[in-house]
């Protein structure tokens, strides 16, 4: 029977493993839409935040096995975000995934100095994600 929890959808097993669960930080409804309808029906538990800020909080409520974040956001952007998280000794070595219409090569750069995992490029193709997060889950 799946367990409820505040911060994320119902959670149930899979064979052996429990659902892997993914919080994405988007300022864009829309992006934060598509993301978690594609994610769901990929069988992962999605929580969402709507700034950076948000996403740390949401983060320490309730730890995610995965993060994908926007770059330009209010309050806190995504390189705050990822550097704060990496700060948190649950977050050390949580895969943290850039999504964002930036694509320089210096910003990529900035981004794994931050401790950014991957990068990935809006406008984003469904099935490239869902690949890019099957392999950094395991």
């Amino acid at each position: 029977m799946p367990r409820r929890c505040a911060a994320f959808p119902a959670i149930r097993t899979k064979s052996r493993n429990m659902i892997k669960t993914v919080l994405t930080v988007d300022d864009s409804a829309a992006i934060r839409g598509v993301m978690t309808v594609l994610l769901q029906s990929a069988g992962y538990a999605v929580s969402s935040a709507v700034d950076g800020e948000d996403g740390l909080a949401r983060a320490r409520a309730q730890r995610a096995d995965l993060v994908i974040t926007d770059l330009h956001m209010p309050r806190l952007d995504g390189f705050g975000l990822i550097r704060a998280l990496r700060a948190e000794p649950a977050y050390r070595k949580v895969p943290i995934l850039m999504l964002t219409t930036e694509s320089s090569a210096e910003m990529r750069e900035r981004g794994r100095e931050a401790g950014a995992t991957g990068w990935l490029v809006k406008p984003f193709d469904p099935d490239r994600l869902l690949e890019v997060v099957r392999r950094v889950l395991g």
